[in-house]
């Protein structure tokens, strides 16, 4: 008998990477399938307290170092658990946050360092291949609101804004500008301090291809 619903989550992030993390990739894809979830996106910092020195400066040569977290959450997840791979954004002297979907390895090593991009450009690159740029927990202490033109689409539920003012505002703000792409994510930082968010499909999610496809669609619901 089929499902007749699938649940993923699509803001993770795993020791193995995030600096800011405490629980690792194995503890990540274990604490979502005892959740019922059937995937998630990886979507480790990339940020300069990633990558630390000199690795800032060229972070794409890096890739392999940056991918550790997403690798070992495929390794453990099975064949009935789906694992992708995305990413968090932060330029450079700014902590605004911005979540991609639909990345692979050979764009993270083919991009540059996109730290350095800033948003107009980071926009440009992510619409030239396909992926979509959201904007993470906009409403987060001390976050600033850019401008919609240039996001894809807006996180309007975040697992560690739960409970505060942050995620309603979000929820108005994307209503305001129109947003037809809204996400929700637990944020997962911690095993044992995390709210879980994503969407509930109708359809299984395998590939990127599948992600970007369903959140474009609209044909989802969030998990707040």
């Amino acid at each position: 008998m089929n499902k007749q619903e699938y649940k993923y989550e699509l803001h993770c992030h795993t020791s193995d990477v995030s600096f800011c993390a405490h629980s690792t990739a194995e503890e990540a894809v274990k604490f979502y399938k005892e959740r019922g979830y059937d995937g998630i996106v990886i979507t480790d910092h990339y940020s300069p307290q990633t990558f630390l020195l000199h690795k800032a400066i060229w972070p794409h040569k890096y890739t392999d170092m940056y991918v550790k977290g997403y690798k070992r959450a495929r390794e453990c997840a099975g064949d009935d658990f789906t694992v992708l791979l995305g990413c968090e954004v932060r330029f450079f002297c700014t902590i605004d946050d911005f979540l991609i979907y639909g990345i692979d390895e050979d764009f993270l090593r083919g991009a540059g360092n996109l730290m350095t991009k800033y948003l107009r450009r980071l926009f440009r690159i992510c619409d030239n291949n396909g992926l979509l740029l959201i904007a993470a927990h906009p409403f987060r202490e001390l976050r600033f609101r850019h401008k919609p033109s240039l996001l894809h689409g807006c996180e309007v539920f975040n697992g560690k804004d739960k409970g505060k003012k942050a995620n309603p505002k979000a929820e108005k703000w994307a209503e305001k500008h129109g947003f037809s792409i809204i996400t929700s994510g637990g944020d997962f930082h911690d095993k044992n301090d995390t709210v879980p968010g994503g969407i509930i499909t109708r359809e299984p999610i395998k590939t990127n291809e599948d992600l970007l496809r369903i959140l474009r669609s609209g044909d989802y619901t969030l998990i707040k």
